[in-house]
């Protein structure tokens, strides 16, 4: 029994095996392969043509755009590992462009088990000539080739009003790495109603790009509807990515190198198409709503006292622009008293646009007793999946009013009722006299007045005074030497103030003290700022006649200024210097116009 089971074990493992080895044999593969999809006029591409399992009269596209050099090189692995068998076979071609511009490598075939495999064709792109077509890729070149910005739009040409989401999404082949990025320039929806959604964490998901496994991020996401109908252009989403790519150089372990570089990328413009709404079938009452809706009008009841209230419910849910029209608006009898509605939205908007509801809550007060309908009302929306305008009807409410005064006045007779008929005698109005020696309430014009006169030439007396005031501001303009004295002996004032808020703060005291020094001699004497020195500063003084006591006091302010970068100096000293540059400032003033 036990040899029986020993057996059965070792028989059901045989099969396991050529069932997995029947499996691998089944899935054939034969894929093309290029060194580089873009490549200057004096480069060299490599075209690898690669199967799992041998095949005959593999034939190799034309090469149309290219010469061959060398090729086919062939190749064959073949080997068993943990009992897996595993074979590749590979023809190798090495080309060079005959021209720039877009090329395509067509189709390779090859018969494989009894069946005809086909590669995909590939698009290259040759530029011009480079200057060193042997020397490696720089950084820049290979973050450009692997790291690529991506706006996804649902639709590219919706109805006016129709939602289209937009999604940016940051693709990064499998040879690089993403450390960071930066938005440089954030996209505007002109004339697009707009709800970002954001996009809470980023999560690293595997997709392809161009044909090629790539890992991708999702940036940002935005539902837009259009509010104008023709061309419109989405601004581009610009990135700053810090990228990580293989230098070519290994560590003492034999892990890859990586450089790091920056690089700017773009999602690029989009333009959206934008169709107006049919005129043809387009009721009368359309608002604007787009989507797929729902209608309804409701009241909390329908039978009530005078005086009572009751709420109307105007309602309007589903999925679209639901924040982008008006409801209709309910025709009510004059014997109800109606408030202004309340506004109730709820309305979520994901990524394919907005959906929920929104409604205006009517307060209704009825004054007499009766029944009064509510009239039907008609919604209309357009449905861009069918493009068809649908007109949605409500039914007719029956408010009924039991207990309450009666409403006994009509429009007809109202006006008419306790009125008497007047009659006249001829003599009644006999008592009212006619004064012939009227006058005029308001007899003064002001045509021809004073006003009118001093009105009429005010403007010709001003323009002298323009004139003078004109050139006056010119003389001030051309002044530059004087306007450089102002300027200086302005931001002496004000560094001045400066040094004062600064107490207590060393270096933002000192600095602002000297600032205001330097801009008082600026003014002062009219030099610049590359002619300060101390001894220049002592001599131009003497010339100006400004006493020795004032000069020196001047110069110990500029040696402490200079000194406090380096020496301790305490709050007492702070408030002793500013103390003396005010009036040592004052002295020269005083000097200066003497």
């Amino acid at each position: 029994m036990q040899f029986k089971l020993k057996n059965s074990i070792a028989l059901i493992c045989l099969l396991f095996f050529a069932f997995q080895l029947q499996a691998q044999d089944d899935e054939v593969t034969f894929d093309m392969s290029v060194s580089k999809d873009k490549l200057g006029l004096n480069e060299r591409l490599r075209v690898d043509f690669a199967m799992n399992y041998d095949g005959d009269n593999f034939t190799p596209p034309d090469f149309k755009g290219f010469n061959v050099v060398m090729g086919p090189a062939q190749s064959i692995r073949n080997s068993w590992v943990n009992g897996v068998r595993s074979y590749s076979k590979t023809y190798s071609y090495t080309l060079v462009p005959t021209s720039q511009g877009k090329h395509t490598i067509g189709q390779a075939s090859i018969i494989i088990k009894g069946k005809i495999y086909k590669s995909l064709t590939k698009d290259i792109l040759v530029t011009a000539a480079v200057k060193d077509p042997n020397a490696p890729p720089s950084a820049s070149s290979i973050a450009d080739d692997n790291l690529h910005l991506v706006a996804e739009v649902s639709k590219v040409n919706p109805y006016l009003n129709e939602a289209i989401s937009v999604i940016y999404k940051l693709y990064v082949s499998n040879s690089i790495n993403v450390s960071n990025f930066r938005p440089l320039d954030n996209p505007k929806y002109n004339n697009f109603w707009s709800q970002d959604m954001p996009v809470k964490q980023y999560n690293i998901e595997e997709g392809t790009y161009e044909g090629k496994p790539y890992k991708f991020v999702t940036l940002k996401r935005v539902v837009l509807y259009p509010q104008k109908s023709g061309k419109l252009d989405i601004e581009p989403l610009s990135l700053e990515v810090s990228v990580d790519v293989p230098s070519g150089r290994r560590d003492f372990f034999g892990r890859p190198l990586y450089t790091s570089t920056n690089k700017n990328v773009s999602a690029g413009s989009r333009t959206i198409n934008v169709k107006k709404l049919p005129e043809k079938g387009k009721p009368e009452n359309f608002s604007g709503a787009v989507g797929d809706f729902q209608f309804s009008v409701t009241t909390n009841k329908t039978a009530l006292n005078a005086s009572e209230s009751l709420q109307a419910s105007v309602k309007v849910n589903g999925s679209g622009n639901l924040k982008l029209f008006q409801l209709p608006e309910p025709s009510l009898p004059s014997a109800l008293e109606v408030y202004e509605p309340e506004f109730d939205e709820n309305v979520k908007t994901t990524i394919s646009g907005m959906n929920g509801s929104v409604k205006n809550n009517y307060t209704i007060v009825p004054n007499f007793k009766g029944k009064y309908p509510i009239p039907s009302i008609s919604f209309t929306y357009f449905n861009p999946k069918i493009e068809k305008y649908i007109s949605l009807k409500s039914d007719e409410i029956l408010i009924n009013v039991i207990n309450g005064p009666l409403n006994n006045s009509s429009p007809n007779t109202s006006q008419t009722e306790n009125k008497q008929s007047v009659i006249t005698t001829g003599d009644q109005f006999q008592f009212i006299k006619l004064d012939t020696n009227l006058t005029p309430i308001n007899s003064t014009y002001f045509y021809n007045s004073k006003s009118y006169w001093l009105w009429l030439l005010l403007p010709l007396l001003l323009i002298p005074i323009a004139i003078i005031f004109g050139k006056k501001r010119e003389a001030i303009r051309n002044d530059v030497t004087g306007n450089k004295i102002r300027k200086a002996n302005k931001l002496s004032r004000k560094y001045l103030s400066t040094a004062k808020k600064s107490l207590g703060d060393k270096e933002a005291f000192y600095i602002a003290l000297e600032k205001a020094l330097h801009n008082y001699l600026k003014a002062k004497l009219k030099i610049e700022t590359s002619e300060f020195s101390k001894d220049k500063i002592s001599e131009l003084l003497a010339e100006k006649k400004v006493d020795d006591t004032t000069t020196q006091g001047f110069i110990s302010l500029l040696k402490n200024c200079e000194m406090a970068r380096y020496s301790p100096f305490s709050n007492v000293q702070m408030q002793h210097d500013y103390t003396k540059a005010s009036e040592v400032i004052n002295s020269m003033d005083k000097q200066f116009k003497s």
